[in-house]
């Protein structure tokens, strides 16, 4: 059988080209967000120092209390402390000078005052576990504060006891 040879002719291969579709510009949205955060954060904090350091009450922080009046300052546990308001926050409210009222009855009552309570006056710090004249009230668990008149039963007793030391 005879050679058949073929001839190929070559032609050229045609590389293929990849082309990617044009590139998006990258938008700066990442950089335009992180510079609000950030004039946002500046402004907060500028709001804070502002209501802090000045007259002008930003955050709604009662300055105008008085820290020679006595207080008094009921808690949503039922218990009231009376003292002097030394500072408040959003958060807390810091009281010194502190009284509160302690609830006794007798041991045995006499037919006519049964059922009475005997209400006493009492200087915080005085217990066995002996705590400063200092109390941090978390600002959660105050239901509302009062100012004392002078002439109230509760300031009449705590000035005589600071009068006496009884």
């Amino acid at each position: 059988m005879p050679d058949i040879k073929r001839t190929v002719q070559e032609e050229p291969v045609q590389e293929a080209v990849l082309t990617q579709p044009p590139m998006k510009k990258k938008s700066n949205l990442g950089s335009k967000i992180g510079a609000i955060i950030v004039i946002i954060i500046v402004i907060l904090v500028g709001l804070f120092l502002i209501s802090k350091y000045t007259s002008w009450n930003v955050l709604k922080v009662n300055k105008n209390v008085s820290t020679t009046d006595w207080q008094a300052v009921f808690l949503s546990n039922g218990q009231v402390y009376f003292g002097k308001i030394d500072s408040q926050s959003n958060d807390t409210i810091v009281l010194s000078d502190i009284y509160y009222l302690q609830v006794s009855s007798p041991i045995q009552p006499v037919e006519a005052d049964q059922g009475q309570q005997n209400l006493s006056l009492v200087k915080l710090g005085n217990e066995l576990h002996g705590p400063s004249d200092e109390m941090k009230i978390n600002r959660d668990h105050v239901l509302f504060t009062e100012k004392l008149k002078a002439d109230s039963k509760v300031v009449d007793a705590i000035v005589r006891y600071l009068e006496t030391g009884e």
